[in-house]
């Protein structure tokens, strides 16, 4: 074929380099992992089988299977199947592990069997990380993000999924007895006495369905979340922001750093709402860079009282704007906000000047209130704006000037919300453009913990290797 490249002639001999190590340029990205597992102490990490066993059948060791799956994550092959694969063909993989080609059940096994100890691994990683300075001056933005779990809709049972499947069954089932009324009152046939017979099987098959579903209601009502998954037992049914919809998986919490978008901190959990997670991320965070002070910021949905009060306490400063959940806006009246807060003198002042003083304090829901209001409502000439109740009362809490700094920083410092969005959206949309459209392949809280360990983790190598470069990232390896 003329003006083509051409390859060459597949019966050609040719003299391939005989040295592994000629293949892997000195740049290429597998020679920093074999430098950073290589500076580990597995042992102290917790990772298993570390001292060979001096009898039996010789196993690998932890460091092949570790190096293994941190070049599989990084380059987006998960399945133990697929790196068992790679093992059999892919140069660098030969030349990481030394030519060691496990099977796909000890690598999964590897991965089962050493969770809390890669968890600990992505830690290390990110340690290392604070000592080459590489992020920014204690400021973090933190949100959460649903991925799905190996565990289909289908199988996952709620309340309301439970009783509008049952009713869907309870229709059929009546629908099939009128269409099988109809036929036995129609002239006998064999077309008729076949349709019969097909539909008093597909009745039986969905009574039998109703005796299954009611017996998994039972072991439902019976969860302390009263849901339940067949699947993966620890996934959970969470909303998602489109309307109506919604996946089966797990919340994952992430604290990125405002400078180089790196994963300072990550947990797992399968709590589909964020509120509570605030504090527990936010100190987190503050130990990872062993700082003594943290700036957070996120969006609403983490927006507690006393989660706020918490990070106060452990000296966290947070920013983050405040849900608006009450209807009086929409219908043209005042909102709390338009009520100003005197606190020389521990009273409101509404918007038509008048004094709302304080009366008296109660709990409610563990919380300490104090009630504030007027008795000139009644003669107020924009009552109608305020309310329609006899007078207007505001509810202050008894830490309310901690929620009161949280809105005065997010009023000077507007531009934080643009800034948490770009920091912490990106490495969420990266993680799960690795990993595909079925997100997590692993099942149980656990083990689902340990696989994103390895995403989070790959993630950072690659944001560190793309900073600073492979060369200096292994000396500083090494130093």
């Amino acid at each position: 074929m003329k003006r083509f490249i051409e390859g060459v002639d597949r019966g050609q001999s040719t003299l391939f380099p005989e040295c592994l190590e000629d293949y892997i340029a000195e740049d290429n990205p597998v020679r920093v992992i074999d430098v950073f597992v290589d500076e580990l102490d597995l042992g102290g990490l917790g990772f298993g089988r570390v001292e060979p066993r001096m009898t039996g059948r010789p196993g690998y060791q932890p460091s092949v299977l570790l190096k293994l799956y941190i070049y599989g994550y990084l380059n987006r092959v998960q399945s133990s199947r697929r790196l068992e694969r790679e093992a059999g063909r892919n140069v660098e993989v030969m030349w990481l592990t030394g030519r060691l080609a496990p099977d796909h059940k000890t690598i999964a096994d590897f991965r089962k069997d050493n969770g809390a100890a890669i968890r600990k691994v992505c830690a290390r990683f990110v340690a290392l990380c604070r000592q080459l300075e590489l992020f920014a001056d204690a400021s973090v933005a933190i949100d959460g993000a649903k991925f799905k779990a190996v565990n289909t809709r289908d199988r996952n049972f709620t309340r309301a999924k439970m009783n509008r499947r049952l009713e869907q069954i309870e229709e059929s089932v009546e629908r099939y007895l009128q269409q099988l009324d109809s036929a036995d009152r129609q002239e006998p046939s064999l077309a008729r006495t076949t349709k019969s017979i097909r539909l008093k099987d597909k009745i039986a098959t969905l009574k039998e369905e109703m005796a299954r579903l009611t017996e998994l209601e039972a072991r439902m009502l019976a969860t302390p979340d009263q849901q339940i998954s067949l699947t993966d037992p620890d996934a959970r049914s969470m909303a998602t922001s489109g309307r109506g919809s919604g996946m089966v998986g797990y919340n994952v919490q992430a604290a990125v750093d405002t400078r180089h978008h790196l994963i300072v901190a990550h947990e797992v959990t399968n709590v589909g709402t964020d509120r509570a997670q605030l504090s527990h991320m936010a100190k987190q965070t503050k130990a990872a860079l062993a700082a003594d002070r943290l700036d957070v910021v996120a969006d609403r949905g983490y927006f507690s009282g006393e989660e706020i009060l918490a990070c106060d306490e452990a000296g966290i400063t947070v920013t983050l704007p405040k849900p608006l959940t009450s209807g009086n806006k929409a219908k043209g009246r005042f909102v709390k906000q338009d009520f100003r807060y005197v606190a020389e003198e521990d009273a409101y002042i509404c918007p038509a000047g008048e004094r709302l003083v304080y009366h008296y304090t109660n709990q409610e829901k563990g919380l300490t209130l104090r009630r504030y209001w007027t008795n000139a409502c009644q003669t107020c000439a924009i009552k109608d704006q305020c309310t329609t109740g006899k007078e207007r009362r505001i509810t202050r809490w008894e830490h309310e000037h901690v929620l009161e700094a949280v809105q005065q920083r997010l009023d000077e410092h507007p531009e934080k919300m643009h800034q948490r969005r770009e920091t912490v959206e990106h490495p969420f949309g990266t993680i799960k453009s690795w990993m595909g459209s079925t997100h997590f392949q692993t099942k149980t809280l656990k083990r689902v913990g340990a696989e994103m360990a390895l995403h989070v983790l790959a993630y950072n190598l690659k944001r560190v290797m793309n900073i600073m470069g492979v060369a200096p990232l292994i000396a500083a390896m090494g130093a």
